[in-house]
């Protein structure tokens, strides 16, 4: 192949990829594809073709040589045709052979199977994603039930535990404590200027895992994949960024190779000045519409940092509102399983922090569509953190606990407390592993013929139960739903269940794409709210006589597209122009769309 002629080779070109039906471009006016000029700045952009079908998008570019082979946006690996190698400059950088992406997907998949270790596998990907962009996002989307548990939970947890040794290749934007009064020139070193999403943690609270300081950029990293991969939000509009302000994890800041910032964390008032610089450079450079994601910060910050900007930026909390939604739609699934309403049960939370209190919050506003005041849908719920079941007069509750806080004796176990207050529901998002004890699953069944226990601590290792503790200690009555996955169950009767998996990835991507297209400026708790019912609007009786209380994982991009646009249509007709023209949406999704 070496040694054709340049004229010869893109005959050559022509026909291999006519018959292969792959499109190819031809060389610009004035230039033979042979012989390009050497001079770059008098090169003409080419377009890079990265699919076979007419309706996707091509890149226009200048770049040549290694600069394409070292640019996952734009490299194909061994997919470029005979034709772009030449006029692209990188004939001979590539071997010979021409493999199309599915050849090359099949490879990564034999490569990938190799690896039976977790780690490995996440490793394997996010060398991937800085190498290929378009084949890892296309590898993502046609297997997204098996790399889920690796791009997102639970494996993200253990890559964030080990992001120090994992890290190859920088990925988002690390901003520490020191740059505040910088924050707008950082931000101009990130090369790309369209941005319309940015996921931004401070690594205080990663997962059920604690405070992993500037190792918690794997978080941002996969949710923003995420984005992409069940969303189509183009991955060059998608920023993640670490906030940096120290660690108290002193296993880290006694880590010779630990990568942050090693002093103990920074708070107060010097804290409060980041954030504040941080929000005001990312919507002066990118726009009040830019979507910023606050993920994993710790209680004492998540509440009073959403309910400082949720009304002046566009931004929400997935720990607070992602999670809330998701859970509610398996709430709302659930009673198309025991034929009545949210208003009819009652629910006791394991855990009372940012996810309890958000799922709590949304829990009344639709019990409050019900009918039901929400004085009187707040006394549905109970609570039992640390120190036990959270009642009036006891010392030390915050404000936001005290909304729930019952005139009751105190009880100090959640053994006590599901014995006496006989929940219908039992929610466990502490990260307290075994939290769900046998005792417990076996009360709960002796108390509801279909007995509610969702497990949704992350990662699995934090679970409050498995899914076959619960089916098999119901003998199959229970109704579950869980953080992480688990595998299918099979009881002693020969029924099969698989488990639903209330994963936010049904919520945030679809949230984000709608956010997006429709150019909206502040989310308000109603999108959650709506999100949760379209989610449990989609779950069918089949996915339900198999224990799914959420659609499956392989149609998570059309529930992101539904999610979009709802959302659209609803702020279309809330608007005063009253838009409701689901053309005007579609086109909105297809401008962003990946």
């Amino acid at each position: 192949m070496n040694s054709l002629p340049g004229r010869a080779a893109l005959s050559l070109c022509r026909r291999s990829a006519a018959a292969g039906g792959m499109r190819v471009f031809t060389a610009s006016p004035g230039h033979s594809a042979g012989g390009l000029p050497t001079d770059r700045a008098s090169l003409p952009a080419v377009r890079v073709c990265h699919s076979g079908t007419n309706h996707k998008p091509s890149v226009n570019t200048k770049k040549r040589g290694y600069d394409i082979t070292r640019n996952p946006h734009l490299n194909k690996g061994m997919a470029f045709t005979l034709e772009e190698r030449l006029q692209l400059g990188i004939h001979g950088l590539l071997p010979p052979c021409f493999l199309s992406q599915d050849v090359q997907v099949l490879r990564v998949m034999k490569s990938y199977e190799t690896r039976s270790n977790p780690l490995d596998k996440y490793i394997l990907l996010m060398t991937l994603q800085d190498r290929n962009e378009k084949l890892f996002y296309r590898l993502l989307t046609s297997y997204i039930e098996e790399f889920m548990p690796i791009v997102y939970t639970p494996t993200v947890g253990l890559a964030c535990q080990q992001y120090g040794l994992a890290f190859r290749r920088p990925r988002g934007l690390f901003i520490t404590i020191h740059d505040r009064g910088h924050i707008a020139t950082m931000l101009n070193s990130w090369p790309e200027e369209d941005i319309k999403a940015i996921v931004v943690t401070d690594g205080e609270r990663i997962l059920g895992l604690g405070d992993l300081g500037s190792y918690g950029m794997g978080i941002p990293v996969g949710k923003l994949a995420l984005y992409t991969a069940c969303g189509g939000v183009r991955p060059q509009q998608c920023l993640p960024v670490l906030l940096d302000v120290g660690t108290d994890n002193q296993a880290l800041l006694d880590d010779p190779l630990y990568i942050g910032l090693k002093h103990k964390r920074i708070r107060g008032k010097e804290y409060d000045e980041l954030i504040d610089e941080f929000m005001q450079a990312v919507t002066d450079k990118y726009g009040m519409n830019c979507l910023i994601q606050f993920e994993d910060f710790a209680n004492s910050n998540a509440f009073r940092i959403l309910n400082k900007y949720r009304n002046r930026y566009c931004t929400f909390n997935d720990d607070i509102q992602g999670t809330a939604s998701v859970a509610v739609a398996g709430l709302l699934a659930a009673l198309k399983i025991t034929k009545n309403k949210l208003l009819d049960h009652t629910f006791v939370f394991q855990g009372a922090g940012e996810a309890a209190l958000g799922i709590a919050h949304l829990l009344i506003m639709a019990m409050a569509k019900e009918g039901l005041s929400s004085e009187e849908a707040a006394k549905k719920i109970w609570m039992v953190d640390s120190k036990g079941l959270i009642v009036k007069g006891r010392s030390h509750l915050n404000h936001e606990k005290e909304e729930f806080a019952h005139d009751h004796p105190h009880l100090k176990t959640l053994e006590e407390v599901v014995h006496v207050i006989k929940p219908t529901a039992i929610i466990g998002v502490a990260a307290i592993g075994g939290a769900f004890t046998e005792k417990i699953i076996k009360d709960m069944a002796s108390f509801n013929e279909r007995p509610i226990i969702f497990a949704l601590s992350n990662p699995t290792s934090k679970a409050e139960c498995t899914a076959e503790q619960c089916y098999k200690l119901t003998e199959g009555r229970g109704i579950f739903a869980s953080g992480s996955p688990f595998d299918k169950v099979t009881l002693a009767d020969g029924r099969t269940f698989y488990p639903g998996q209330g994963n936010n990835a049904y919520v945030f991507p679809g949230v984000a794409l709608g956010v997006i297209a429709c150019g909206v400026r502040h989310i308000s708790d109603d999108v959650f709210l709506t999100t949760a019912e379209a989610i449990a609007d989609m779950v069918t009786e089949e996915n339900l006589a198999e224990g799914r209380l959420y659609p499956p994982l392989s149609t998570i991009r059309e529930v992101s597209f539904k999610i979009a646009v709802k959302r659209c249509t609803l702020f279309f007709y809330t608007r005063v122009e009253r838009l409701t023209d689901n053309e005007r949406i579609l086109s909105a999704q297809q401008h962003i769309g990946y």
